[in-house]
C-alpha cells in the first residue's frame, strides 16, 4: 500500500544539539585528502580516457561495464543513501538494508552517516545559513555568484564545519551492523574498483580488457556519477521549474537535464515539496529512473509501503504556486 508524506521528515532531530562539530585539525585533514581524491583522480582518468579512444577506440566491453556500472552506483545513492536511509521513502528487508549500504558505498559519495547527516542538513537549512552546499549564498556580484557556486558542486566538501551525527541521523547511528559498514566504507569504495576490474580480466582474458575495466567501469565512472549528483545540489537550486514553489520556499528547481543524468534527483522542486516521497518525477515528462526501480522491485515484494504524495495535494500546491505568480 502507498501512503501519503508529510513535509516533515520521520527522524527525530534534537534542536538542542548543535548543527555543527569542529573537526580536530587530523580529522579536517584526512577528509580533505579523501575528498581531494575523490574530485582529482576521476577527473584524470577521463582524461586518460579521452586519449586511449582517440587513439585506439573503445571496445564493446568498454562501453557496457561503463553503463553498468554508472547504474548500479547511480542507485546505490538514489535508492539507497538517498530515498531510503535519508528520507525512509519505502521499507525493505534487512538484508536489502545492508546490500543498499554497500552499494552506495562502491558509489565513491562518502560513508553512509556523513552522506545522510549533510543531506538531512540541507534540507533542514535549504539554500540558507547552514546549508552545507547552496549555491544561492552569494552577495549578488558575479564573483561571489561563481564562488558560490563551485563552492555548491565541490567545495563544501572540504569545509572544516562537520555535520552532527547526533543530531541528524540518531536513528541510524545506533545500529552497529550500520556503523560497522559505515567504518568499512574504504574497502567497499576498493571493491567497486575490484568488480568491473575482474570482470574485464574474467570477460575478455586480457590485462587490457582488466584495464578497461577499472578505468571506464571504475574511475571514469565514478567521475560521471559524482558530478551528476553534485549537479543536483549545484545546477538544480539554480535552473529550473519551481511549479511547488507555495510550499518549499527555497531555490530548488526541477532540472530536467539533471535528473536524466541523476535517475530523478533533478526534480528537486519536487523532492523539496515532499522530502519523503519515493517518486521525484510527479508528472510522466520528468525523468524518474529511480522510481521506476522501485515500482519494480514493490512488485517483486523486495520493497513495501512505498511512500507518494496524494495526486490532489500535488494539484492544489500547482495552483497555489500559480497565483502567487498572479
Amino acid at each position: 500500500m502507498e501512503k501519503d508524506v508529510a513535509l516533515q521528515e520521520d527522524f527525530a532531530t534534537d534542536d538542542a544539539l548543535s548543527v555543527f562539530n569542529e573537526g580536530s585539525s587530523r580529522a579536517v585533514r584526512i577528509q580533505n585528502f579523501i575528498a581531494f581524491q575523490v574530485v582529482v583522480l576521476p577527473t584524470l582518468a577521463v582524461l586518460l580516457s579521452i586519449y586511449l579512444i582517440s587513439t585506439y577506440g573503445i571496445s564493446t566491453f568498454g562501453i557496457s561495464i561503463f553503463v553498468i556500472m554508472y547504474m548500479l552506483g547511480m542507485l546505490g545513492i538514489t535508492l539507497g543513501y538517498h530515498r531510503y536511509f535519508a528520507h525512509r521513502s519505502f521499507e525493505t528487508s534487512r538484508f536489502m538494508r545492508l546490500f543498499l549500504v554497500a552499494l552506495g558505498s562502491m558509489s565513491a559519495q562518502g560513508p553512509l552517516f556523513w552522506w545522510v547527516a549533510t543531506h538531512r542538513r540541507h534540507h533542514a537549512f535549504s539554500d540558507g545559513p547552514g546549508d552545507p552546499h547552496s549555491p544561492q549564498l552569494h552577495d549578488g556580484s558575479m564573483k561571489s555568484r561563481i564562488k558560490c557556486f563551485f563552492h555548491s558542486h565541490v567545495g563544501w566538501m572540504f569545509s572544516p564545519l562537520m555535520t552532527n551525527w547526533a543530531r541528524f541521523v540518531p536513528d541510524l547511528i545506533k545500529d552497529k551492523t550500520l556503523m560497522k559498514m559505515h567504518r568499512q566504507y574504504p574497502l567497499w569504495l576498493l571493491l567497486g574498483l575490484l568488480v568491473p576490474t575482474l570482470a574485464g580480466w574474467f570477460i575478455t582474458g586480457t590485462a587490457y580488457g582488466a584495464m578497461e575495466g577499472l578505468l571506464y567501469g571504475g574511475f571514469v565512472r565514478i567521475f560521471f556519477v559524482n558530478h551528476a549528483l553534485w549537479c543536483v545540489g549545484s545546477l538544480s537550486h539554480i535552473f529550473g521549474a519551481r511549479p511547488l514553489r507555495a510550499k518549499t520556499k527555497d531555490s530548488s528547481a526541477n532540472n530536467y537535464w539533471v535528473a536524466l543524468a541523476a535517475f530523478g534527483e533533478g526534480n528537486q522542486n519536487n523532492h523539496h515539496a515532499f522530502p519523503r516521497s519515493a517518486r521525484h518525477g510527479l508528472e510522466w515528462w520528468q525523468p524518474d529512473f529511480t522510481y521506476k526501480v522501485i515500482v519494480l522491485l514493490k512488485w517483486c515484494r523486495v520493497l513495501w509501503n512505498v511512500a507518494v504524495p496524494p495526486r490532489e495535494k500535488v494539484l492544489s500546491l500547482y495552483q497555489k504556486t500559480r497565483e502567487m505568480q498572479v
